[in-house]
């Protein structure tokens, strides 16, 4: 086995969630970004847990959730699913995200991490309307995330060099990358191709979980952008507030999506970041997100 085949093993484990009780499912935690769990393997084991309560194969067209703890690695996390409503068409989910805390010489307290409502419908014929998909350098033309960090892995501080050239699960190629030790001041726009290219032939479910968990990649940093400030700057303390999300059109993960983001506008320590999905020239996806983005200045 490959290792980029053992890394789609890994993703597929990720939303392949057990069933505790009737409406109630965990799932793994796995690192992807450091010791808090990723906000997208969240989003998309959220996705999966109200899936699973649909009594007819319906795809999500829209979620809105609130990242509300940041999530420990070395636990799993519990899905609590309420049935909301089952119409003839629309089905509506809640998700509560919980995961239980040590408490020395005391019971574990749960908390609560996320909290979702998603709604599913059948794709139907309809009235049908999109701008059209933005212009950028094809995929073919552009380096690949992983071949970037190369260029710029000198600068890392040797205690991060391991983590910063770790091979992604989603293979990013971005349109104009941007250097992350050093950064410009620039206007906050940014795109992204992606893929997963391995992924085979999956249900729509996990189609629209792994686009979720692909979306929260980039999406928060565009904010930091015009300020000239990344993940690596020293004193910034960035996390992912919220996250909506609306599926649109069918897509397959496993060929090139382009992945457009633009925030405007950063106030109150926050940045509104917006992002369009397109795939052969269908918008098949809109997310939205508000990220925290503090940055304390060292005392002189």
């Amino acid at each position: 086995m490959s290792d980029y085949s053992q890394l789609i093993d890994e993703l597929l484990n990720t939303v392949a969630l057990i069933e505790v009780t009737p409406d109630v499912f965990e799932g793994k935690s796995h690192d992807y970004v450091g010791s808090r769990i990723f906000g997208g393997q969240v989003l998309a084991q959220a996705i999966m847990a109200a899936a699973h309560t649909l009594d007819k194969d319906k795809p999500c067209h829209s979620l809105h959730g609130y990242f509300l703890r940041g999530g420990d690695i070395n636990q799993p996390v519990i899905y609590q699913v309420r049935r909301l409503r089952d119409g003839r068409s629309l089905s509506a989910r809640e998700v509560t995200a919980i995961q239980y805390k040590e408490m020395r010489g005391k019971p574990p307290v749960e908390q609560v991490i996320f909290s979702m409502i998603a709604s599913f419908s059948p794709m139907e014929e309809g009235l049908e309307y999109q701008e059209d998909m933005p212009v950028y350098p094809p995929p073919e033309d552009l380096l690949a995330e992983q071949d970037l960090k190369e260029e710029y892995v000198g600068k890392v501080p040797d205690a991060l060099k391991a983590r910063f050239m770790r091979r992604r699960h989603v293979e990013i190629k971005p349109v104009k990358p941007r250097d992350p030790i050093h950064p410009e001041p620039m206007k906050p726009k940014q795109a992204n191709w992606l893929r997963i290219r391995e992924l085979g032939n999956q249900p729509v479910a996990i189609q629209q979980a792994l686009l979720a968990f692909s979306s929260d990649f980039y999406l928060v940093g565009t904010g930091l952008m015009s300020h000239g400030v990344s993940f690596m700057t020293s004193g910034l303390q960035a996390a992912s507030i919220d996250h909506s999300m609306h599926f649109h059109r069918d897509f397959d993960l496993n060929g090139w999506m382009l992945y457009d983001m633009w925030s405007d506008t950063t106030s109150n320590a926050k940045g509104l970041n917006h992002g369009q999905f397109w795939q052969d020239g269908k918008l098949v996806a809109t997310v939205q997100q508000e990220g925290l983005m503090r940055l304390r200045v060292p005392k002189s």
